[in-house]
C-alpha cells in the first residue's frame, strides 16, 4: 500500500506528494493560473508516459535505441465531451528491425496504466469528521 498526500496551496491549484516528489496541478484560465498541468491531463499524461516507458524498456532489452521513436497520444471525446477513445501512435525510425514492430506494440499495450484502464479498481471515497477538540486541563 502506498499512500499520497494532498494540499491546497491556494487558489484552484492542487498538490500531492508522491514518494519524494511533489507534483503541482492546476485549473486552466479563467478558472485557475494556468500555472501547471491539470489533473485529468496528468492522468492522461500517465498513460503516455507509461506506454513509453514499456517501449524504452523493450527496445534497450534487445540492444535498440528508442531515441528516435516518437510516442504521441490524441484523446477523442463524443458528442457529449466524453472521453471515448485513447489513440497512441508509435512513430519508429528509419532502419528499425522489422522483427521488432510488433513487439513494439505489444510492449506498449502492455503498460500498467493501460491494464488498469481495462479492469479498473473500486474507488472508494471516505470522509473522516475532524476529532471533537479535547478541553485543557486546567489542573496542570
Amino acid at each position: 500500500m502506498s499512500t499520497m498526500n494532498v494540499s491546497f496551496p491556494g487558489g484552484e491549484r492542487v498538490d500531492v506528494t508522491v514518494g519524494d516528489f511533489v507534483v503541482h496541478t492546476d485549473q486552466p484560465r479563467p478558472h485557475g493560473d494556468a500555472s501547471a498541468p491539470d489533473p485529468f491531463s496528468l492522468f492522461l499524461a500517465s498513460l503516455a508516459t507509461c506506454a513509453g516507458f514499456y517501449v524504452q524498456a523493450f527496445c534497450r532489452a534487445r540492444g535498440l535505441s528508442a531515441r528516435e521513436i516518437e510516442l504521441s497520444m490524441e484523446t477523442i471525446y463524443d458528442e457529449a465531451k466524453h472521453l471515448s477513445e485513447i489513440a497512441l501512435t508509435i512513430r519508429l525510425p528509419e532502419g528499425f528491425p522489422d522483427r521488432y514492430v510488433a513487439g513494439v506494440q505489444t510492449a506498449a499495450a502492455s503498460c500498467k496504466v493501460k491494464k488498469v484502464l481495462a479492469a479498473p479498481p473500486n474507488v472508494v471515497v471516505r470522509v473522516e469528521p475532524a476529532a471533537p477538540a479535547r478541553p485543557l486541563d486546567k489542573s496542570a
